[in-house]
């Protein structure tokens, strides 16, 4: 790599699994959400998405240089996201209940008892 360069890659081979968010800024265009190395963690963007730290977030991407795999694991932030409503007892904000909506559907919302 040349000393100019940005490595977006974990520097440690054993480095854990990160996690990246789409996040739509309407008529400016989608974009992957820069975020800390330390907070590109699965808790990490439940807690951002729950904390309405997103736009409107479209998807979560994982990936793991070291296994040499990626997945969108939108679906499992989704319910987790649910799980965590429920047990904390707490409002959902606009963009995070648009996201689970969108990967779980309007019916899981509204079992959970969280409505628009």
């Amino acid at each position: 790599m040349s000393p100019h360069s940005t490595n977006l890659a974990p520097e440690s081979p054993s480095d854990a699994t990160v996690h990246i968010v789409l996040d739509d800024f309407g008529s400016s265009g989608r974009a992957y959400r820069e975020v800390a190395e330390e907070a590109a963690n699965f808790n990490t963007v439940v807690d951002d998405l729950m904390a309405g730290q997103f736009n409107h977030p479209i998807r979560v991407i994982a990936f793991n240089i070291s296994e040499g795999w990626s997945r969108d694991v939108s679906d499992h932030v989704a319910r987790e996201v649910l799980e965590r409503v429920a047990k904390e007892d707490m409002q959902l904000g606009h963009a995070a209940r648009r996201f689970v909506a969108l990967h779980l559907g309007q019916a899981e919302l509204l079992r959970a008892g969280i409505a628009d």
